[in-house]
């Protein structure tokens, strides 16, 4: 365990701020593209079955800067508090909260699992019916209300169920889970979103096989742990496009194996894999989030029994730019939320693998700042120059 927050444990634990409110440090988003102000909040002790959680270590990943823009207008609110990435310790615990408390070291997640509605009881969805994603949230589910408000009291809006640009925060039990004591929290914070979302899609969604072939569109965090999954399971071919040329070596380092930049082609991308893979892979990842990319990804499969993976967030409203007809070759198309992950009875098991070395999630971390540096964070993942920037608080 990292000598720096196991000393803050031990002051942590004696400090009783459990129904109180407390003053803390938060980065608010007061408007499109504005840089995030780091200023105090108030945050609300935990209602029924909610956490409050102490963050040390959080991250920025391409959802946290397309709300920061606001490039979606349905999903705006603010002032806001965003970040879903993170790994902390629980302050204290809401009434009903039975497998968390005070002390706990706990990931949260923004597809939360309420373990009762059909599709939590479902094993072929990781989707829940009453705490699942959704960007157009921005409160609490017990009463509509938030549990952060600025120093004169007017509220400061939720992000994704989790809000984690914060020292503190507020999440619904449903969305935050115990993890082993010694796993690592800095490494552990990347499976709230971007290697689970990545890994899982391999694993879960796609259940990628021993020499199966790959091609993953869009080399970005998440692309990158989408090919480290595929890796651990054997694919003998994988293969990275992007139009960023200086993303190559990362992905030679994970596993990927030939690598294409669509600007240097003559012919669709498409073409160019049927080509190197006999009519195409068996899997695609689309990780970009552009139509004319998942056409691609589409087309890069083979016909009868490839596989598309879409994981990149599309703007809305766009439609998928396939022809029904086109299906009937064979090919399916499915989409992976959470890497297919059930977030409160898998992940705990996920952090133990990771911890036994089956992923090295070190790769991932490229920058590490002070919480007070957040908006050079963004900066840097606007620049395509971080996979993940590691935040302290």
């Amino acid at each position: 365990m990292d000598v720096g927050y196991q000393s803050f444990e031990s002051s942590f634990e004696s400090v009783d701020t459990a129904g109180k409110v407390i003053t803390c440090k938060a980065a608010v988003a007061w408007g499109p593209g504005q840089p995030l102000v780091i200023e105090e909040v108030q945050v609300a002790p935990p209602q029924k079955m909610e956490v409050r959680v102490k963050i040390l270590f959080t991250s920025i990943c391409h959802t946290d800067l397309s709300a920061w823009k606001g490039e979606n207008e349905a999903q705006r609110a603010y002032p806001r508090i965003l970040g879903h990435e993170a790994a902390g310790i629980v302050e204290s615990v809401g009434e009903g909260v039975e497998d968390m408390k005070k002390g706990d070291h706990v990931i949260p997640f923004f597809q939360g699992q309420c373990g009762n509605c059909i599709c939590c009881k479902n094993e072929k969805t990781n989707l829940c019916q009453r705490f699942g994603v959704n960007p157009l949230k921005s409160v609490m589910v017990n009463d509509g209300k938030t549990r952060f408000s600025s120093k004169d009291g007017n509220p400061i809006f939720h992000f994704l169920n989790t809000s984690t640009f914060s020292e503190y925060t507020v999440l619904d039990s449903a969305c935050v889970v115990k993890i082993d004591s010694e796993a690592p929290l800095d490494k552990m914070s990347l499976l709230s979103c971007g290697v689970s979302t990545g890994v899982g899609a391999a694993w879960n969604v796609a259940n990628v096989q021993p020499g199966s072939t790959v091609a993953i569109f869009g080399l970005g965090a998440v692309g990158l742990a989408v090919a480290v999954g595929a890796r651990v399971r054997g694919a003998s071919k994988i293969i990275g496009v992007d139009i960023n040329p200086s993303k190559f070596a990362k992905g030679k380092a994970v596993g990927i194996t030939e690598f294409i930049n669509s600007k240097d082609l003559e012919v669709p991308v498409h073409e160019r894999i049927g080509a190197m893979t006999d009519g195409g892979v068996d899997y695609s990842f689309d990780c970009a989030g552009n139509l004319e990319v998942l056409r691609e990804a589409f087309l890069s499969t083979h016909m009868g029994w490839g596989l598309t993976v879409l994981l990149g967030i599309h703007p809305s409203p766009m439609l998928l730019p396939l022809h029904p007809m086109e299906l009937f070759n064979g090919r399916q198309i499915i989409g992976s939320v959470f890497g297919g992950f059930k977030g409160k009875t898998q992940l705990p098991k996920f952090a133990k693998q990771c911890m036994c070395g089956t992923l090295k999630l070190h790769e991932f971390i490229t920058h590490e700042l002070p919480f007070e540096k957040i908006n050079e964070a963004f900066q840097l993942l606007v620049d395509g120059k971080s996979l993940r920037c590691l935040l302290h608080l």
